[in-house]
């Protein structure tokens, strides 16, 4: 049991002796000289006990002195009544010094044992460009990810890609329409894709201008739905998913499931059907869920063409994803706000099915991904390519790692692009919208993830250096401690549980900014690794590699690479 815990269990054993249910904070001041840990609970006892919190607080401190003297320096009150704890030097450093034994690869945190987690994410559409917007699901979705890997569930990550519909007639259409040559088998997945994507502004458009088209288009969309081959669809379908794994491989992104709505919509269009008219109900020749009798709003989920909607395969796929994972725990899906509504929609109708699914069903939404010109549009050809904006920060960074010591320059880069592109993302809670700014999120000085990427490379090359001199890292303590950052190592778990409990990686990134401010304010100011006084410094080099595994878990766990070299 460590500090936290033990101070936990005694404040807990004084709640109960008053014969009460309430919940007290335990949590670390932001000031150093407030002391290790703060609590509110004579707040809630003042109130139990109708005195005010710095009597209770008088009260409580000498029992809370004798229960925890092998730990505690010193108990004091602070302003109107919170209790502030004062851990002994030695105890603090003790347990800073079992964090050098952390490892990504092991979960920290035992919340979740035993459960089984669906996570979907990314989600982009074959016969479309993987664009900046899908950027956002799937840093998100990779971040929330191995945060519940971290705090011990199973996690099974899934894509669901639109394979089929609308949007994919108007493309075909598009191409056999545009007089565009076909692209030549030498040609690279990302151009076949862009023919794609220009086949389908091209359809969008025609479809603006010339509105009898669209039976045209809804022909070929039956075409599809009924399985007729077709080998432009064949071809488009390929070249999207080749191009879309290319794009996984630069951001680390590893499924364990693709499910594709040609596979799910005839299970969801039979759920709809064996449900109509006890869930659904007809009209003007569709079939639609009325929404508006749970405050919702309508929507049709087979169209009177008898193909199914969006809505109707979201069913199939939720059907899909517990055939593949039966008895799954939690089924997380990430996407935009703007389908918040629909999605609420569905859970709506999957409850009035098959209540135990839509129960474990939830849906986080995030905002738009956008560069300081404004939005984008698929269907106007206005898209900026996921690729196009890695290339670009690539670009940026060329100059500052000419001189790198790094021998695959090239991994590197990518690395560094895409560390600072999901830096962007996850800073702020999910949910609002990102301007990337490439300047701001490439610099090596300011809150960024090359920031925190080259704070993790100095390290490693430090205790290299201290390896070197034959400097340990298992030192005793010394006279005058780093409390400082003593008190933020110990604060990690804290943050992954608070970033577990408010789905929010961006607890993670900002404790990790107050990390490296705090780890560089002491190299700053203090000679680390000393080759005259080993002593002393191994204590120096003890927290330094400490930072350094607390700082490579906390990228690992956002989906950040934590490199050795820059």
């Amino acid at each position: 049991m460590n500090s936290y815990e033990n101070i936990k269990q005694v404040l807990t054993e004084v709640i109960e002796k008053e014969d009460v249910t309430v919940t007290f904070l335990l949590s670390q001041p932001e000031d150093v000289s407030h002391g290790d840990y703060a609590t509110n609970i004579a707040f809630i006892l003042g109130k139990v006990r109708k005195t005010s919190p710095q009597e209770c607080a008088k009260n409580l401190i000498p029992q809370l002195k004798e229960k925890l003297s092998e730990i505690v320096e010193k108990i004091e009150i602070a302003g109107p009544g919170f209790i502030n704890f004062f851990l002994k030097d030695e105890v603090r450093t003790k347990e800073v010094k079992e964090l050098l034994n952390i490892s990504p690869e092991k979960p920290l945190l035992s919340f979740l044992n035993n459960q089984t987690i669906v996570c979907e994410y990314t989600d982009p559409n074959p016969f479309k460009l993987f664009h900046i917007g899908h950027l956002v699901p799937n840093t998100i979705g990779e971040a929330l990810s191995r945060i519940y890997e971290q705090v011990g569930a199973k996690v099974e990550r899934f894509c669901y890609q639109g394979d089929v519909g609308m949007h994919v007639a108007t493309t075909i259409w598009g191409i056999e329409n545009m007089k565009e040559p076909n692209p030549s088998a030498e040609d690279t997945l990302r151009n076949k894709v862009a023919y794609l994507g220009r086949g389908y502004v091209y359809g969008t458009q025609a479809l603006k201008d010339n509105p009898p088209i669209k039976e045209e288009i809804i022909n070929i969309n039956k075409h599809i739905f009924e399985g007729k081959e077709h080998k432009l669809y064949e071809d488009g379908k390929k070249w999207s998913l080749g191009y879309f794994q290319n794009i996984y491989d630069k951001l680390g992104t590893v499924f364990d499931y693709f499910i594709f709505e040609s596979e799910v919509w005839q299970a969801g269009k039979k759920l709809v059907k064996e449900n109509t008219p006890k869930v659904f109900e007809e009209s003007e020749g569709a079939i639609v869920y009325k929404g508006e009798k749970v405050g919702l709003h309508t929507r049709v989920f087979i169209n009177k063409e008898g193909i199914p909607t969006y809505e109707a395969k979201e069913l199939g796929n939720c059907l899909r994803k517990e055939e593949l994972v039966p008895g799954h725990n939690l089924s997380v899906v990430i996407s935009g706000n703007e389908i918040s509504e629909y999605f609420k929609v569905i859970k709506s109708a999957l409850g009035e099915i098959y209540p135990e699914y839509a129960k474990k069903l939830l849906h986080i939404s995030h905002g738009m991904l956008r560069l300081p010109e404004g939005k984008m549009s698929s269907r106007t050809g206005d898209v900026i390519p996921a690729e196009d904006l890695i290339d670009e920060v690539k670009s940026r960074l060329s100059e500052r790692l000419e001189k790198s010591e790094s021998t695959d320059k090239e991994q590197l880069a990518n690395d560094i692009a895409v560390g600072a592109i999901k830096f962007s993302i996850l800073r702020q809670a999910p949910g609002k919208d990102i301007v990337f700014e490439i300047d701001k999120s490439i610099s090596f000085e300011g809150d960024s993830g090359p920031y925190l990427q080259y704070t993790h490379a100095r390290l490693c090359t430090l205790l290299e250096k201290a390896k070197s001199l034959g400097i340990s890292d298992s030192s005793e303590i010394i006279l005058n401690p780093e409390k400082e950052l003593e008190q933020v190592l110990l604060g990690y778990s804290k943050t992954l549980e608070k970033s577990y409990k408010d789905l929010g990686p961006h607890h993670i990134i900002q404790y990790l900014i107050m990390l490296t401010r705090s780890f560089n304010g002491m190299y700053g100011r203090t000679q680390i690794v000393d080759g005259n006084d080993k002593e002393k410094s191994a204590y120096y080099v003890m927290l330094s590699k400490a930072t350094k595994n607390i700082l490579a878990h906390g990228l690992h766990t956002l989906g950040i690479k934590a490199p050795e070299r820059m």
